[in-house]
């Protein structure tokens, strides 16, 4: 396979408020052929792209962006075109950071202190049907004691309204769903966290970094 040719046909938005971080990634992409980028310095810039029908074969993002929770931005492009290529390209190497990005689905973490090229490296896995995180996500996971058993994004959703203390009918009204909806994420909730009870479920949450701990 011609990694390179097959480069050249996608479409790719890169999201970095570092105009140096964006002209870079595109000098990178552009020494192997990909040159069909689109650039923003805001998420705003580019859902409005999406929402006048925009799309693009691979998202390089940024999660720390002026305008918008970069999580939001995921779950925006995720919502136009759930098999979306996301790559999130990150100083960001928090625990709960990383978990958070797992829980929905990015194709590939990279850091922004790692080679230049690994941002190749990580489109032509991608393509290949692989997902891929830098050896030092790898690293911090397995320090971790990780698991591939992470909570999806509305579980996450249904985990922070219960460590609120909101009850099952609460949280099918705040997310417009049914209750048996709501106990269905419960019970892959306490399963994935190993939890015996909500008060074990929320410890386990605190300590996994899915939740923050309220003061």
């Amino acid at each position: 396979m011609d990694d390179n040719s097959i480069l050249s046909k996608m479409k790719i938005a890169v999201v970095d408020d570092h105009d140096l971080v964006r002209e870079g990634m595109s000098a990178i992409l552009a020494s192997r052929n990909a040159t069909n980028v689109t650039k923003f310095s805001t998420a705003m810039a580019l859902v409005t792209q999406l929402e006048a029908g925009m799309s693009y074969d691979f998202y390089i993002l940024d999660i720390e962006l002026p305008d918008l929770d970069g999580f939001v931005l995921i779950e925006m492009i995720r919502a136009r075109n759930p098999v979306a290529h996301i790559i999130v390209c990150t100083v960001h190497d928090e625990i709960w950071t990383l978990r958070k990005l797992l829980a929905r689905d990015v194709n590939a973490i990279i850091y922004k202190s790692g080679e230049g090229t690994e941002i190749i490296t990580a489109m032509e896995e991608i393509i290949k049907g692989n997902t891929y995180y830098c050896n030092d996500v790898y690293k911090a996971l397995k320090a971790a004691g990780d698991n591939s058993l992470h909570p999806s994004t509305r579980e996450l959703e249904v985990l922070y309204q219960i460590s609120r203390g909101k009850t099952s009918r609460e949280i099918a009204a705040a997310m417009f769903v049914t209750e048996n909806t709501v106990e269905a994420h419960r019970k892959a909730l306490f399963a994935k966290l190993g939890a015996v009870n909500v008060a074990d479920l929320i410890v386990k949450a605190i300590d996994k970094g899915y939740i923050k701990k309220h003061h």
